[in-house]
This record gives structure tokens, sequence and C-alpha cells, in this order.
């Protein structure tokens, strides 16, 4: 089908991206868009079962559910291209991202409650606001500031960690959003040069791909962390030989 062609969900309403639409089916507007996002889930349902067959807190097993539900909207967003469902992706996006900075920066936090109850009002704000507002470059800019207030906060817990496992993937975090980035500026800004090729690289594909992994291993970077802090003797295990997670031992008293 070409481009302009309305489909099932009916003409496109969001922001549209560099695959072409509708090529392999008239319900998916860009499949592999859409079914890149399933690696994410998987690698999210992994970090979920871990943290809760080993009992970490609830804070972990939020963030696992927050990266699956972030990809499911993903996917309804891209095989849809409908404005409703691009916020439906954008939003959990930014709630991810205050999720991150409250398990990074609450550790040290004097005030415990007053960081959640700023970070719910203001998630809860944005997404009321989104609902009615389309942001275009002002949601680029705001998540990438909300990404980097927690660099720095990540590069104190690398310094501070020995675990050569540990660092490990720290790296591998550092090394999945970069090359993440790397293609998702690539298919933005050279789509008209792209789509001359023979081949398309699909690189929102690949942005979706390398981030399912990038979110996989700082959540599991994090975990080890915590658990670190209260004392729970964590290692770096691999489920399957390759997938790493975090093996820890409670003491009795907890």
């Amino acid at each position: 089908m070409p481009d302009d062609m309305s489909s099932f969900w009916g003409p496109v309403t969001s922001a549209d991206w560099c695959e072409k639409n509708y090529v392999y089916s008239s319900y998916i507007a860009e499949f592999f868009n859409t079914i890149s996002n399933i690696p994410g889930i998987l690698l999210a349902l992994i970090g979920l079962i871990n943290a809760l067959r080993q009992r970490f807190e609830k804070r972990f097993s939020i963030l696992h559910v927050s990266n699956m539900t972030l990809a499911i909207g993903s996917m309804l967003y891209h095989a849809t291209l409908q404005r409703m469902q691009q916020q439906g992706d954008e939003t959990p996006m930014v709630w991810e991202m205050l999720l991150y900075i409250y398990i990074l920066y609450s550790p040290d936090w004097h005030y415990r409650s007053t960081m959640p109850t700023f970070l719910f009002f203001y998630g809860a704000g944005f997404a009321v606001v989104h609902a009615v507002v389309r942001f275009g470059i002002g949601f680029k800019i705001h998540y990438i500031v909300l990404s980097l207030l927690c660099i720095p906060r990540m590069y104190k817990y690398y310094i501070h960690t020995t675990d050569v496992s540990a660092k490990r993937l720290a790296k591998l975090y550092l090394v999945t959003i970069s090359l993440g980035s790397l293609c998702w500026l690539f298919d933005r800004f050279l789509c008209e040069d792209i789509s001359r090729w023979y081949f398309n690289p699909q690189g929102h594909a690949l942005w979706h791909v390398f981030m399912g992994f990038n979110s996989y291993f700082a959540n599991t970077f994090l975990m080890f962390c915590r658990a670190q802090q209260r004392g729970w003797n964590p290692k770096v295990a691999h489920f399957l030989g390759f997938f790493p997670y975090v093996k820890i031992h409670k003491p009795k008293s907890q």
C-alpha cells in the first residue's frame, strides 16, 4: 500500500517515521517498528520474574512493569500511527524516567516522602497536559533533560562498584544507549537518503531493540547496587548462559 493510503486505523495523525506504512498488513502501519518492541517486553518479563522471585523491593517490580507498559504503548503507536496512541507511548516514557530518578536518588534523600510525592504529581500533571497539548520538539527536549538527570547518579554508582560483572552491566548500558541513539538519529535525519536505498536498515526499529536491552542492563545494574546498599551480598549470575541477573542472599533477620 502507498504511504498516504488510509488503513484500518484511518489516516495518519501522529508523527511518522522512515519505515514505509502498511507494507505487510493493513492492520499494522509500521511493521518493523511495531514488532521490534517484543524483545523489550520479554526482557522486562525476565527482570520482573527475578525481582518477584527474590523479593526485591516493589520499586523494581514496578520498574519492570513500566518497561513492559512502555513497550506495549510503543507497539500500539507504531501499529496505528494515531495521535492518541503516540501520547500513550510518550507519557509512559516520562513516567519511566521519573521512576528511574526516584530509584537513583531516593537512598540519599533525607525527606523520604517529598520525592515520591513530587514525582507523582509531576507525572500526573504531565499526563493531563500532554493529553491536550502536542509538544513535538518540546517533548524530546523534556525527555533528554530527564535522562541527563540520571547520568551523574549512574556514574556515582559505577565508580563505587568494585564488582567486575556489575561494572560490565553499566558498560553494556552505555554501549546500548549510544548505539540506539545513533540508530534513532540516523533514521530521523537521513530518511530521505535512506528511502532511496534498496534496503532500509530500519534504524528506529533497531533503536527499540537496543533500548529494550538498555533498560534491562540498567535495571539489573540498579538492582545490584540497591542489593549492596541493603547488605544482600549480590552476585551477577546468567540465565540460559547469556542474560545477566542479580542473585542475592538476604540475612536471616531480613
